[in-house]
């Protein structure tokens, strides 16, 4: 697995890291030409970045979760970093949550863009049973099923789930599935634009997400450091 890293260079080390995962045919370079980097640094804000090159091959083999864990989050958590953010598009939303799904303890947070959430058959049950809070699994049961039981931790208040924001444009291929899950999900972690599964409309949600979060800002007084 191949990785993209932008370091905030400054003699105080980061203990924030921003992890980006791509789309099914799209590359870490599109995060760089879409300005998602340079969001980031335009805010000040106190975080490293690694844009991992997690290609549509790793889902298939089912090792997104094992080579996250591995070349990943094992590594960042040994060179010092305390919170980690996984930040998915699309199929990096559906590895993101997978990966968290089996290790819902390890980040300090994740925020999906118009994340993939399985096959149709799936959510379309959920939605014809009034969503999640009210779904019960009468079918077979598969990778996607056991991700949607999960996901209904997030409509059950007495359930402990990781920290999850979402944000989706209103015309956006995957806005049904997107819908079932942000219905369930604290009105601020739930961003709904006009838009499409495009570029576009995922860079909007990016800058909201910057702007609203509190992920941590430098006081360049503090240091004398060299921002990008």
């Amino acid at each position: 697995m191949n990785h993209v890293y932008d370091f905030f260079e400054c003699d105080i080390r980061p203990k924030t890291l921003l992890v980006l995962l791509p789309g099914a045919y799209d590359t870490p370079q599109d995060y760089i030409d879409q300005n998602f980097v340079k969001e980031v640094r335009s805010r000040n804000i106190h975080a490293d970045i690694q844009i991992v090159d997690a290609h549509l091959g790793y889902y298939t083999n089912e090792q997104i979760v094992k080579r996250l864990e591995e070349e990943v989050i094992a590594p960042a958590k040994s060179k010092g970093y305390e919170k980690i953010w996984l930040v998915g598009i699309s199929l990096g939303g559906y590895g993101s949550l997978l990966y968290s799904m089996k290790n819902p303890t390890e980040l300090e947070g994740m925020f999906l863009m118009a994340p993939y959430m399985g096959v149709k058959e799936v959510h379309m049950d959920v939605q014809s049973q009034d969503g999640l809070k009210t779904w019960v699994n009468n079918n077979e049961v598969t990778a996607d099923v056991n991700l949607w039981h999960w996901l209904k931790g997030y409509a059950m208040p007495s359930t402990e789930m990781p920290k999850l924001l979402l944000g989706y444009g209103d015309s956006d291929r995957f806005a049904q599935p997107n819908g079932l899950l942000a219905a369930v999900l604290p009105k601020a972690h739930g961003m709904i634009i006009p838009g499409g599964h495009d570029w576009k409309t995922w860079h909007q949600l990016w800058t909201q997400f910057l702007d609203a979060s509190s992920l941590p800002r430098f006081d360049q007084s503090q240091s004398n450091c060299k921002i990008q």
